[in-house]
């Protein structure tokens, strides 16, 4: 725990300067195949797998969940109750996590078909359905095995209002969260086709919205859902400083105003390029900095072209897609421009060597993004059969859809000059295919945790493209340098607006002279988020604004301002702080931003700083940085006063108070009994009749191999459109009963009690 704790102050690990820039090296078994990740604190990252027949086993079945120790890199294991295959994720603001849906109980072979498996449970792989699951876990650095570092996951606790699988989430200005839609059960796209049910698809799709904590009554039928039907799996949705959501799926692109369910149409995808899953582009935000007035611009790379009737339906595409190159095009778009311009689409850089699908942007703390993962053709998913190969063995890659890997990273630098902005100079290649449910995260230290793929139904070791357990670590440009900074004093909570806070930062962390270093230093607030299917939900990179006062001895004082008294900007919740100089981050700094509670959070005006202080005979005494990144940013550091914040806050519309102010600091919890030993696999199904698709009927989706939904009776089939509480539980335990110990937002008199509306 001693490397964690120097991370969280900020301080050097000498280990990290012996990487090579640009260089991924494997850093280890995840246990599980990480299909989604997420940085929880400066020494832990969460994992999570969809249920399958892993070999490892904990509490008598499969592991689908581990804990990532960042500076050991090893990884344990941890007990989740329901299938997490496919579910949304987003942060609170007190730190903690939540997952929201996910799939039905599945057996081996992904789906139900061994004796007395059904959608609620299966006994083979002993998991509960998770459709409707709320999971929830507040990061600690103790043990696992105490109870306040588990996992809160129960089929008989929290629940949403709907079945969920892939759909969309935002954290909203308050901290509470929207989920959008979503496949009811699952399948390749959410539709039939021809899709004569755009709304419901009959009983295969979820087309409402509703909020996590409740705001009550039912969930309401969202237009863009509907309008988007078939391709928006995962909506792209970005919380714009109007307190509106930006959406964008299949080709069309909307401003929600959520509180009225009022849309405003915004231009479509240039080309019709589809970035949506199963097509995958990689989608982010931009960094937020005084430079670009803290103007939100949402940058779209990658993707397919399809035309419509070739991405067929919940069972399986109509074309062969690994045939098929993935897009190249980049657009960028300004949703709310601040000159009171309309918004479009503007074209940007086309994506260096080869297109992708299935591509991520990471925002790294120079101010650049990077790009991980993907293939060059094809498109996200898995199927055993297409309709012009009737069965697994003729598939060519196996049961993904896509071929060509591409195991380079690049860097995107947003604010270089059109036509430059891309680069793979120095970068190394992974030999690893990360595909379908492979994931990446920005760690602490700068460097980037790559890991998962896994496009197949159940564990598959042996296949071309197999199911993966290693991690890899990627090191950045900016990992040349001798010396990184070492900033003191960083405060552990910020607020929206208010005093201003200073950082030390001594000679040591820098060379040359002061003033230069001081001149070229910038504070940038990295939020990861939640990662899965080539997606950071609720990631977000802004830099602070700052002045500098220079001393003698080569110290300098670094004076900060706030986030913008604009919650919208960068919703409450965790954190990380990076201090960067000549494009050389320190390690993360772990911080919350705003109150820690969800409801309307306090807003001060905007920090005034003093003015710049400099010392022309001040110098740095670190060895000198010859290898500088030739990568950053170039955003600068130069002070901007408090009149540029405040014309933003001067146009933006206030946001609602969405509830009254939740305390969500999350009770000790009990957990299950000890983890058991390692047994070996469960038995794949036979999957070579799982052929002749193409003469369904239309028919709810389904997420365990695209063949049809298997209801042994009424009752079964009911369990995915009312909620349930399972009362035969084998694996009973306290930890696993509803009470309001592990939900906030618990009313024991409520008759909604644990549901999100």
């Amino acid at each position: 725990m001693l490397a964690s704790s120097l991370l969280a102050l900020g301080l050097v690990i000498p280990s990290a300067f012996a990487q090579q820039p640009g260089s991924i090296v494997s850093a280890g078994d995840t246990l599980v195949s990480a299909m989604m990740m997420f940085v929880g604190n400066a020494g832990k990252v969460y994992i999570l797998d969809k249920v399958e027949g892993n070999a490892h086993q904990i509490n008598g079945h499969s592991l689908y969940a581990s804990v990532w120790d960042i500076a050991s890199r090893t990884a344990t294991p941890m007990d989740v109750q329901t299938n997490p295959f496919c579910a949304a994720g987003m942060h609170l603001p007190n730190g903690s996590f939540a997952t929201f849906g996910g799939n039905n109980a599945v057996g081996p072979g992904g789906d139900n078909h061994t004796p007395g498996s059904t959608t609620a449970f299966d006994p083979t792989y002993q998991d509960y359905g998770g459709t409707r699951a709320i999971r929830i876990i507040s990061p600690c650095d103790g043990s696992i095995d105490s109870p306040q570092c588990t996992w809160y996951d129960s089929p008989n606790g929290l629940q949403m209002a709907k079945s969920r699988w892939y759909p969309g989430a935002e954290a909203l200005a308050d901290g509470s969260v929207v989920l959008i839609g979503g496949f009811v059960s699952g399948g390749y796209i959410n539709r039939n086709y021809p899709n004569v049910d755009p709304t419901y698809e009959g009983g295969g799709a979820e087309p409402t919205f509703e909020f996590y904590p409740s705001r009550g009554g039912q969930p309401v039928i969202s237009n863009f859902v509907v309008n988007t039907s078939g391709l928006n799996a995962y909506p792209h949705t970005y919380l714009m400083p109007s307190g509106k959501l930006f959406m964008q799926a299949n080709y069309s692109t909307v401003l929600w105003d959520y509180n009225a369910n009022v849309e405003t149409p915004l231009p479509d995808m240039p080309g019709q390029i589809v970035r949506v899953y199963p097509a995958s582009g990689a989608v982010a935000m931009l960094p937020l900095t005084p430079a670009n007035n803290y103007t939100p611009s949402i940058i779209f790379c990658g993707g397919q072209d399809m035309a419509d009737e070739e991405w067929g339906n919940y069972t399986y595409p109509f074309i062969n897609t690994w045939e098929r190159p993935a897009v190249r095009d980049c657009q960028r778009i300004t949703p709310e421009p601040q000159d009171g311009s309309a918004p479009v689409y503007v074209q940007d850089d086309d994506l260096p060597i080869t297109g992708r699908t299935m591509g991520q942007f990471i925002a790294l703390p120079d101010g650049t993004m990077a790009i991980f993962n993907g293939g060059a053709n094809g498109t996200a998913g898995y199927s055993t059969s297409t309709p012009t190969i009737p069965s697994l063995g003729g598939m060519p890659w196996g049961e993904s859809l896509a071929s060509g890997p591409v195991g380079q990273p690049a860097i995107y630098n947003p604010n270089a000059p059109a036509g430059s902005r891309w680069s793979t100079a120095g970068l190394s290649s992974s030999n690893i295919a990360r595909l379908y449910h492979s994931s990446a995260v920005l760690l602490p230290d700068g460097s980037v945790m790559i890991a998962g793929s896994n496009p197949n139904i159940d564990v598959n070791l042996t296949t071309i493209f197999p199911t993966t357990y290693t991690a890899e670590y990627f090191y950045p440009p900016y990992f040349a340098a001798k010396t990184r900074p070492s900033p003191q004093n960083i405060p552990t909570t910020l607020s929206y607006g208010g005093n201003p806070f200073d950082i030390t930062i001594p000679p040591t962390s820098y060379s040359g002279p002061a003033n230069d270093a001081a001149d070229n230093t910038t504070i940038w607030m990295v939020r990861q988020g939640f990662t899965t299917h080539a997606m950071n939900m609720g990631q977000r990179s802004m830099q602070l604004n700052n002045t500098y006062t220079v001393q003698n001895d080569g110290t300098i004082i670094l004076h900060c301002a706030q986030p913008p008294p604009i919650p919208a900007l960068f919703q409450p919740g965790p954190a990380f702080l990076f201090v960067t100089i000549n494009g050389i981050p320190s390690n993360g700094t772990y911080v919350l931003v705003g109150n820690g509670q969800i409801g309307a959070q306090p807003t001060n005006p905007p920090s005034v700083l003093p003015a710049s202080v400099r010392v022309d005979s001040a110098s740095g005494s670190a060895p000198n940085n010859s290898n500088n990144n030739n990568s950053t940013s170039n955003s600068g550091s130069s002070s901007h006063t408090g009149a540029i914040i405040g014309a933003v806050v001067a146009g933006i519309a206030a946001v609602g108070v969405l509830g009254a102010v939740f305390g969500i600091c999350l009770a000790r919890r009990r957990r299950a009994a000890a983890l058991a030993g390692g047994g070996s696999a469960y038995p794949m199904s036979n999957t070579s009749g799982m052929g002749g698709f193409a003469s369904r009927e239309m028919r709810n989706s389904d997420s365990s191999a695209f063949v049809p939904l298997q209801q042994a009776n009424q009752s079964e089939a009911a369990l995915m459109h009312s909620p349930y509480r399972d009362q035969f539980d084998p694996r009973a335990s306290s930890q696993f009963v509803q009470s309001g110990e592990f939900d906030p937002y618990y009313d024991a008199n409520s008759p909604h009690t644990g549901a999100a509306r």
